[in-house]
């Protein structure tokens, strides 16, 4: 096996909270689960419809807006954005719609429209996490945005190998990809991203260059 995000093969096992097997990379840090543990489309579905999300669960609401609020000062009114992997009831772009802002939805379960258009903006809200093959979905991402567009990523961060082994992110079973700051450092300098915002943990804004 090889790294899904930077095909090195300099991969060695990590464990953690829960019984799956992890490879770590030693190039990029990205940590995988086997492919052996991925669900089924119908297993992820299933899984994603126990969440309660939407516009009118104050708490989701009052979470992404951690990403949404940080990005409001570099857009104008005639930018179009995407939300990518909006789940079964898009909220970003609803929110988004209250504030002048025209965004589209994607999904590939729930929202599966082929995607044509560029976009100035995309958010990436509690994704990237759910990629088997990061390098597969980067190269989406970086084609569907314009020179000059910013790319919202939201997706919470391992800071050792101690903590991970530990980490209440790793016992959801849709959560197959691990990234941490060099991860991300990796991702600008590979598909030409730069750093604009990072709340230190979970969000990060980053502008194609």
């Amino acid at each position: 096996m090889t790294c899904r995000l930077c095909s090195s093969n300099n991969l060695i096992p990590v464990s953690g909270k829960d019984d799956r097997e992890y490879l770590l990379c030693n190039s990029c840090n990205l940590i995988s689960v086997k492919e052996k543990y991925f669900l089924t489309e119908f297993e992820e579905k299933k899984r994603y419809l126990e969440h309660e999300n939407g516009i009118y669960h104050t708490g989701y609401v009052n979470f992404l807006n951690r990403a949404i609020q940080p990005l409001l000062q570099y857009l104008t009114p005639d930018m179009i954005g995407l939300d990518y992997g909006c789940g079964y009831a898009p909220t970003i772009s609803e929110l988004l719609r209250k504030d002048g802002f025209i965004c589209h939805n994607y999904d590939p379960i729930f929202f599966p429209d082929t995607l044509l258009s560029k976009h100035n903006f995309i958010y990436s809200t509690e994704v990237f996490e759910h990629f088997f093959n990061p390098s597969t979905e980067m190269r989406k991402l970086v084609d569907l945005l314009l020179i000059g567009g910013y790319l919202v990523i939201m997706s919470e961060r391992w800071n050792s190998i101690e903590q991970f082994s530990n980490w209440y992110y790793t016992t959801d079973p849709t959560h197959v990809a691990f990234y941490n700051n060099t991860t991300f450092d990796y991702i600008c300098i590979k598909y030409k991203f730069e750093k604009i915002y990072d709340d230190g943990s979970r969000v990060l804004i980053l502008k194609k260059i």
